[in-house]
């Protein structure tokens, strides 16, 4: 049993990416789900994106996305950030940094370039899901 399982926010675009093409980001979420490695840390405002994404811009039917909304209440833990950081230049990925700090994350797992740039935020490791795979099976 793992006494203090890695807490880490997993960017919207993997979670998506998981639900549409599987590979790495679905094992990702595989993990997350039968095993206690990690906990998945997440924010109201990041959830509500997922879902607005999966419903605008992938016109996912209502029923798969009320299945990914229990998916997801069942295996992220909700923080509420008070800071509002400024540290990108895209909105939703500064909502990402606000939910690792508050949440007391290790890492973000992501496939934007413009947080993967950033390589590191407040000693917050910010990795691929290849990359955070490889730290899961190390």
């Amino acid at each position: 049993m793992v006494k203090n399982p890695l807490k880490v926010v997993i960017d919207t675009n993997v979670i998506i990416s998981a639900l549409i093409f599987g590979g790495k980001p679905d094992q990702i979420l595989t993990i997350l789900e039968e095993t206690i490695l990690f906990v998945a840390i997440s924010s109201p405002i990041l959830k509500a994106e997922l879902m607005e994404t999966l419903d605008q811009k992938f016109r996912f039917i209502p029923e798969k996305i009320k299945q990914t909304e229990l998916y997801f209440d069942e295996n992220f833990g909700l923080v509420y950030p008070n800071e509002d950081l400024k540290i990108v230049r895209d909105e939703d990925d500064n909502r990402v940094l606000e939910a690792v700090v508050e949440g007391k994350c290790q890492y973000i797992i992501t496939g934007d370039r413009d947080l993967l740039d950033l390589n590191e935020f407040k000693g917050i490791k910010i990795v691929t899901p290849a990359q955070f795979l490889e730290i899961v099976s190390a």
